[in-house]
């Protein structure tokens, strides 16, 4: 379905406000400084809540339009004036980018009045919130901007938000540390994305989504190649997608609630966003479009592998994160048919994946910051409200029937399955056992959290004493559960979310799996059961030891993150620094030992001039009839 852009009518005029309100309240509450640490964190919840309500109200505007009416323009006014490259300030308000407002200020609402309690005690509470405000308002540009470059605006905000936020507590070196490995690894990817702008406005002339979208058939398909890996690089860097995944789990240093914001609403879904966002580049560009699946599949896998090997609870989580996004880029690898599947789950792993980091950070509060699993456990009699919402989000996420995570990934997995060749045995094979492997470490989580015998001391100076988080923490957890129950099912009902997006991913036709779509489902399901079973009996029938049992060298691989920290060192640091200190050398040795040179031999000459200065009038005279020797000698010269 190929709908064209209209001016913006009616409250999706408004939409500039969603952007403005947080960011305009992060600089208020930076600029005043202490005096308003006892309400800034008010101020703040109130501006995000204050982007919902633009956002709703411009969501209403657009389901109560035709459908051809659903992609509107909104121009602010001219960002960059010029003959060549003419860039207006200016948003998109459409199914994909609206769903995108609705995500990120709806949960990262929660998220700010989850974070009141949480961050209560922390001196520096005004300045969380105004990078959590930042944060939100990054994202927004980056989803509501109607060309790459406005795109790019918000992709780097929220890469700065992510740096402050990642290192909030930076008096920690390894915080301080984890933030810049973030920022980094993330400037990597930026590279592609910026690359890809270039060839682009080479290419097309514009950087605008409907220029561009207009532009693309008639270029060749090496140019949307290009474009289309470059911007896959961008991508994966955002959304720790391989080889770019390796700054995720170090993120945990930061406050809980940044883990939620970044792994539900924001930065880690921004690559998703691109993909589904260029699906005019893809589809000229197949073989880009494989690239996508391939890395996709990878990072499932590579973030499964991981998961299930780790003992730090939020790290879990970040691998979990990773492979689910490698879900969603490998729907939307497979084109039209994966693209509005990868946004629905992208909706309802929002909505899991912020309640379970809730739930880590009520369980951290409750036990002085501890994230080791090994020393948790029969966490459930203490802690009944986070144990269940948390174990809802759980069950959405390893596909138990019905709820959220049974509808959107089962899509993804029955796409994957579609198509001629290699390609759906390998990709769909891929998707069941990583659902299995799933099932698993998400068990192997909640098991040894909330189950089995307790493993935290009760008596002596280290003792526990589990309790139930306050309100402003749990009924966020609530109201976020009821959306990992419900969520899935009613967006699923008619098919009316993907419908609501065919306007950006265009119509769905229908494809049949190389499975029957029954067996699918009968298969997920019984590698989920044999994933939920075998971690029931490791880690509930038997006991779990206080330390990490010795492993083999694919365990301990994945308890080192496949070695990925030491594979980029080896990669890239080191060779890096090589070349560093070689050009070093060179300018050294070479550039500053010629400047040197040419300044020794000009004070030489100057020393040696200087010595026929010496004051004596027999020395001028000398000098000067020497001079008019050779000028009467050069003029003899001449006249032969």
């Amino acid at each position: 379905m190929n709908v064209s852009a209209i001016e913006a009518t009616g409250n999706v005029t408004f939409i500039w406000l969603a952007v403005a309100i947080p960011l305009v309240t992060a600089g208020l509450l930076l600029l005043l400084g202490k005096s308003a640490n006892k309400w800034g964190h008010w101020l703040a919840i109130l501006a995000s809540t204050g982007s919902l309500v633009v956002g709703v109200m411009a969501a209403l505007e657009l389901l109560g339009s035709d459908t051809s009416q659903r992609i509107q323009n909104y121009t602010l006014y001219e960002w960059i004036p010029g003959s060549d490259l003419n860039v207006e300030m200016g948003m998109r308000v459409d199914p994909l980018s609206i769903t995108f407002v609705l995500l990120v200020t709806f949960v990262g609402t929660l998220i700010h009045i989850f974070s009141v309690s949480y961050m209560e005690k922390d001196a520096d509470r005004r300045r969380f919130f105004a990078y959590l405000n930042l944060f939100v308002a990054a994202m927004l540009i980056l989803v509501l901007g109607n060309s790459y470059l406005v795109l790019f605006l918000g992709w780097e905000g929220v890469g700065l938000a992510s740096y402050l936020l990642i290192g909030f507590w930076n008096q920690v070196p390894e915080n301080a540390t984890a933030g810049k490995k973030a920022f980094i690894m993330n400037r990597v990817g930026d590279m592609g994305l910026l690359l890809a702008m270039m060839i682009m406005f080479a290419s097309f002339g514009t950087l605008s989504f409907d220029g561009a979208a207009a532009a693309s058939p008639n270029a060749s398909e090496g140019i949307l190649t290009a474009i289309g890996l470059f911007l896959l690089v961008g991508a994966a860097g955002k959304s720790a997608q391989f080889p770019l995944q390796a700054w995720l789990g170090d993120a945990m240093a930061g406050p809980t609630p940044v883990s939620a914001l970044i792994h539900a609403a924001t930065m880690v879904t921004a690559g998703v966003y691109l993909m589904v966002r260029s699906g005019f580049i893809y589809d000229g560009a197949p073989n880009a479009q494989l690239v996508v699946a391939i890395v996709g599949v990878i990072t499932l896998i590579f973030g499964a592998i991981v998961g299930a090997a780790k003992d730090d609870m939020k790290k879990v989580l970040a691998a979990s994160t990773m492979s689910q996004i490698g879900y969603m880029m490998l729907a939307a690898g497979l084109g039209p048919i994966g693209a509005a599947f990868a946004i629905f789950h992208l909706v309802t792993h929002g909505f899991f994946k912020a309640g379970m980091f809730l739930g880590a950070g009520s369980v951290m509060h409750a036990m002085d910051d501890e994230v080791d699993m090994r020393k948790f456990g029969g966490l459930w009699k203490h802690m009944k409200i986070t144990w269940v919402t948390f174990g809802l989000g759980y069950l959405a996420i390893i596909g138990f029937p019905f709820l959220s995570g049974f509808y959107s990934k089962d899509y993804i997995i029955e796409a994957a399955f579609v198509g001629e060749g290699w390609q759906p045995w390998v990709f769909g094979t891929a998707t069941l056992l990583v659902a299995g492997l799933t099932a698993f470490y998400m068990s192997r989580l909640f098991f040894m959290v909330f189950h089995g015998k307790p493993r935290w001391s009760k008596e002596g100076p280290n003792s526990k004493r589990p309790h139930e988080s306050p309100a402003l923490m749990t009924i966020p957890m609530i109201i976020i559960a009821i959306g990992s129950v419900g969520l899935g099912f009613f967006l699923d009902a008619g098919d009316r979310f993907v419908t609501f997006l065919e306007p950006v991913t265009g119509e769905m036709a229908h494809h049949d799996p190389v499975i029957p779509v029954p067996v699918i489902i009968g298969l997920t399901l019984s590698l989920v059961a044999i994933g939920v079973a075998v971690a029931y009996l490791m880690y509930v029938r038997r006991d779990v030891p206080a330390q990490a049992p010795a492993a083999n060298v694919l365990v301990t691989a994945a308890r080192n993150d496949l070695h990925q920290d030491t594979i980029n060192e080896s990669l890239f640091m080191r060779p890096g620094q090589w070349l560093t200190r070689g050009v070093d050398g060179t300018d050294r040795g070479v550039i500053d030992g010629l400047v040197m040179a040419i300044a020794r031999a000009t004070g030489s000459v100057g020393r040696s001039v200087g010595k026929i200065q010496n004051g004596y009038a027999r020395s001028y005279a000398g000098v000067m009839t020497l001079g008019v020797v050779i000028v009467i000698a050069l003029a003899l010269v001449a006249r032969i």
